[in-house]
C-alpha cells in the first residue's frame, strides 16, 4: 500500500513537472504571436489614421466624383423692392451658369462626343475650338464655366435632352449653377432712391444700400458625402432668401414727376442752349400728415440697368478722355441723391419759418406794419429787396406775397438772435432728418449760432440767404408748418415682407415733435393761399384747387472775375390750403438761361406735376374752374416758352406806364415780382458785405459722396 502511494506520487510529480515545462514554451511563443499581432494592429490602426485624416477628402472626393456628385451653394435669392401699391421696382431674377465637369465627362470615353455634341448643338455661340482645348488640356478639371447667365429658357435647351437619357445616352459632366440677377423693371424710375448692387449681390446706393442687411439671405449648401456604410448620402441645408421692402413711393406719381422734369430738360437743353437744362433739379413730394415721401426725383439721374453708363450726359470721347478720379466725379454727380445729400442756400421759401418764430415767440404780433424803402442799410453795406423802389407799407401777409426781404429784416430784428436760431434748430435746420436712405448731408457747420450770429447774418437768415439746408430738410420741416405744427421724420420704407409675402414688420410714423401751435399753422396757410392767388406765386396755380406755397431765389456766389450771376430758384406748396394732403418742393439749380433769377421755372414744373398728379390721387377741386385764368401760352409752359420768358413784372409795367424805361422784354424780371436780375442781385439775393463775408458765410455743398 505504502509502494503504492509513493509511486503514485512520484508519477504526478513527472506530470506536474511536463506540464510545468511545456507552459513556459507556450508562453514564450504566445508572447511572440502577441508581439506580432500588436504591431499588426498597430499598422493597421496607423494607416487606418492617415486614410481617414489625410487622404479621406481625396477619397471621399474620387469616390463623389465617380457618382457624379459633389457638394456645391445654394445661392438665396435677394428680396424684392415694392412701391406702395406693390408695384416691383427692383427684383432678382433666374439665371443659370453652364457647368462643364471634364473629370466626370472623360471617366469613360463613351461619354466625351455625345456630351460635346450636345453643347454645340443647343449652344452654338460657344467656339468649341476652345471648349475642346479645356477637356484636352485640363481633363481633370471640374468647374468650367462655360456660359453665364443664361436665363431658363436657354437652359433647358440642354436640361431637357440631359433629362432623357433614353433618347441622348451618355451626356455627362454637364450641370447648371443657379444664381440671381438684380433687375429693375422701370430702369432709371426712381433710380437715385432705389440704388443698385454690386456683382456680388450687396447694395452700393440708395435703399439698396441702407437695407441691405434686410434684403439679404443667408446662402444654402448641397453636400455629398459617404455614411458609415459607405453608402453616398445627399444632405441640402436650404438657403435662407431675403425680406422683402415696400416702400412709401407711389410709381405711377414718381412716373408723372420724372416725365415732367424731362420735359424741362429737352427744352433747356436745345441746340441753342448748349450743355445741361441746369446743375440740378430736384423735386420731393411728402404727405404732410406721416412723413411718407410719395415721390422724389431729380436730374441728372441714371439707368439702374447700366448705371456705370455716363453717355447720357458725355460724347464717347470725353468718356475716354476721363481720368480714373475724373470718372469717379461724374458718376458720384448722377448717382448721389441730390434731394438728400446736396446742400444750398434755400431763399425766400424760408420766409415764413421766419414768420412762423415771431408768431411763436410773440415777438410778433400779426397786425403790425413795416415800410419797404427798398432796402436795409447795416454796418454801412446796403441789403436789397426784390424791388429797389420798394414796397411801400407791408403786413406780415403781403410780405410773404410780395417776398419782401426788407420787410422779413425789419421783423427779425424783433424775433432776436436768440429765438431765430432756437427755432431754425426746432425746424430741423441744421441737422439731419435720419430719412432712411444712406448719404444725408449734415449743415450743422453750414448754422450760425447765438454765439456767432451778428445783426448782419440774422438779416440775410431771415429771407434764406447765408445759411444752407437740404431739400429734405426744408420739405419735411415745411410739412409741419402746414400740418398744424406736428413734425414727422421722414421715411421710405413703410414695411417689411418675409419670402413668402408676410408682413414681420410695419413701419409707423413717428411723430417727433410739436414745432408751431394750430394757430400759426393756418395763418401762415392762409398767408402762403394769398400768395399762389395773387402774389409772387400765381405760375403754380391749378385751377379749381385751392393751393398754398412760397417761391424762392437764391442767389449763389460766383468765383471773382465771372460775370455771369447764378442763381437757385425753387417754390414749396401744398394742396388743399385747409387740410394739406400733400407737400411738393422743386429746385432748379442754375437753370440753363441767360436769366436765371426766375421762380417760374420752378413753379411751372410743379404746375404741371399738379395738374396731373392731383386727379390721379384722388385730391378733388374745390374752387370754380377758371377756364380763362391763364392764357394757353402760360397754361403750357414749354410750347409757350419764349412768350412765357418774355412777360414783364408789375415794376416794369409800372415803369413803361410811367414812361420811365423802356420796353425790353429780353430784360423783364420775373412775372411774378419774386426777383428782379439786376447788377446788385436779385430777390433774396443779399449784397455780400466784406463783414458778411469775413464772419461766417457758409458755402459750398456738404455732401457724402458714393464710392465708385
Amino acid at each position: 500500500m505504502e509502494n503504492q502511494n509513493t509511486y503514485g506520487t512520484k508519477q504526478r510529480r513527472k506530470k506536474r513537472k511536463k506540464i510545468k515545462r511545456m507552459t513556459m514554451r507556450m508562453k514564450k511563443k504566445l508572447l511572440l504571436v502577441f508581439f506580432v499581432i500588436v504591431m499588426v494592429l498597430i499598422a493597421l490602426i496607423g494607416r487606418i489614421i492617415y486614410i481617414q485624416h489625410v487622404k479621406g477628402a481625396t477619397y471621399e472626393r474620387i469616390v463623389l466624383s465617380q457618382q457624379e456628385y459633389d457638394s456645391e451653394t445654394i445661392p438665396y435669392r435677394r428680396g424684392d423692392i415694392l412701391d406702395a401699391k406693390g408695384t416691383i421696382l427692383a427684383t432678382s431674377t433666374d439665371v443659370y451658369n453652364l457647368i462643364l465637369d471634364c473629370k466626370v465627362m472623360t471617366s469613360k470615353e463613351i461619354y466625351v462626343e455625345p456630351t460635346l455634341t450636345a453643347l454645340f448643338s443647343c449652344y452654338p455661340e460657344l467656339d468649341e475650338s476652345e471648349v475642346r482645348a479645356i477637356v484636352r488640356e485640363h481633363p481633370d478639371s471640374q468647374y468650367n464655366v462655360l456660359i453665364k447667365r443664361m436665363s431658363y429658357d436657354e437652359m433647358e435647351k440642354l436640361n431637357s435632352m440631359m433629362s432623357d437619357p433614353k433618347n441622348y445616352p451618355n451626356i455627362k459632366g454637364i450641370w447648371f449653377e443657379k444664381n440671381y440677377l438684380r433687375s429693375y423693371p422701370y430702369g432709371s424710375l426712381a433710380a437715385p432712391v432705389i440704388g443698385f448692387t454690386r456683382s456680388d449681390n450687396v447694395g452700393m446706393t440708395g435703399l439698396e444700400n441702407y437695407y441691405d442687411s434686410t434684403l439679404s439671405g443667408t446662402n444654402g449648401r448641397r453636400y455629398g458625402y459617404l455614411n458609415s456604410d459607405s453608402d453616398l448620402e445627399k444632405t441640402v441645408k436650404n438657403a435662407k432668401d431675403g425680406n422683402t421692402i415696400v416702400t412709401t413711393l407711389d410709381a405711377n406719381l414718381q412716373s408723372i414727376v420724372e416725365d415732367k422734369i424731362a420735359i424741362f430738360a429737352r427744352t433747356f437743353e436745345n441746340k441753342d442752349r448748349e450743355g445741361a437744362a441746369a446743375e440740378h433739379i430736384g423735386v420731393v413730394i411728402m404727405n404732410p400728415k406721416n412723413g411718407e415721401v410719395k415721390a422724389m426725383a431729380q436730374y441728372p439721374s441714371f439707368d439702374l440697368t447700366d448705371p456705370w453708363d455716363l453717355t447720357a450726359y458725355y460724347t464717347q470721347e470725353e468718356i475716354d478722355a476721363f481720368t480714373e478720379e475724373e470718372r469717379t466725379d461724374a458718376l458720384n454727380r448722377i448717382w448721389t441723391n441730390f434731394c438728400i445729400s446736396n446742400t444750398y442756400e434755400p431763399g425766400s421759401t424760408a420766409k415764413p419759418f421766419t414768420e412762423a418764430c415771431g408768431l411763436e415767440t410773440g415777438t410778433l404780433i400779426g397786425d403790425e406794419t413795416y415800410v419797404c424803402d427798398g432796402k436795409e442799410v447795416i454796418a454801412g453795406s446796403p441789403i436789397n429787396c426784390v424791388n429797389r423802389s420798394g414796397h411801400g407799407v407791408e403786413t406780415l401777409r403781403t410780405a410773404i406775397m410780395d417776398s419782401c426781404n426788407d420787410a422779413l429784416m425789419q421783423m427779425s430784428y424783433r424775433i432776436g438772435v436768440d429765438n431765430f436760431c432756437k427755432y431754425q434748430n426746432l425746424f430741423g435746420f441744421g441737422l439731419k432728418t435720419n430719412i432712411d436712405l444712406p448719404g444725408e448731408a449734415r449743415t450743422d457747420s453750414l448754422i450760425y449760432t447765438p454765439e456767432n450770429m451778428k445783426t448782419i447774418d440774422l438779416a440775410t437768415n431771415s429771407f434764406g440767404q447765408n445759411f444752407n439746408t437740404t431739400m429734405i430738410q426744408i420739405a419735411s420741416a415745411f410739412c409741419s408748418l402746414v400740418n398744424n405744427g406736428e413734425y414727422y421724420q421722414p421715411h421710405m420704407v413703410s414695411k417689411v415682407l418675409d419670402s413668402a409675402g408676410n408682413t414681420i414688420r410695419t413701419v409707423d410714423p413717428v411723430l417727433l415733435k410739436q414745432t408751431v401751435s394750430q394757430e400759426t399753422s393756418e395763418t401762415l396757410r392762409g398767408f402762403m393761399k394769398d400768395t399762389v392767388a395773387e402774389g409772387t406765386a400765381k405760375y403754380a396755380q391749378v385751377s379749381g384747387y385751392s393751393i398754398g406755397g412760397k417761391t424762392g431765389t437764391a442767389q449763389i456766389s460766383t468765383a471773382a472775375g465771372k460775370d455771369k450771376e447764378n442763381y437757385l430758384v425753387s417754390f414749396l406748396g401744398f394742396v388743399p390750403t385747409e387740410d394739406p394732403e400733400l407737400v411738393i418742393y422743386c429746385i432748379v439749380d442754375k437753370p440753363n438761361a441767360a436769366e436765371q433769377a426766375h421762380s417760374t421755372y420752378a413753379q411751372n414744373i410743379v404746375r404741371e406735376i399738379l395738374e396731373e398728379a392731383l386727379p390721379y390721387l384722388n385730391i378733388y377741386p374745390t374752387e370754380p374752374v377758371e377756364e380763362d385764368a391763364l392764357t394757353p401760352d402760360q397754361t403750357n409752359f414749354y410750347t409757350g416758352l419764349s412768350a412765357f420768358l418774355t412777360v414783364p413784372s408789375e415794376e416794369v409795367i409800372r415803369q413803361q406806364e410811367e414812361g420811365t424805361t423802356e420796353a425790353n422784354p429780353q430784360e423783364a424780371s420775373e412775372t411774378e415780382g419774386d426777383t428782379t436780375p439786376q447788377e446788385e442781385g436779385a430777390d433774396d439775393a443779399q449784397a455780400s458785405p466784406d463783414e458778411a463775408e469775413e464772419e461766417n458765410t457758409p458755402e459750398g455743398d456738404d455732401t457724402d459722396n458714393l464710392p465708385v
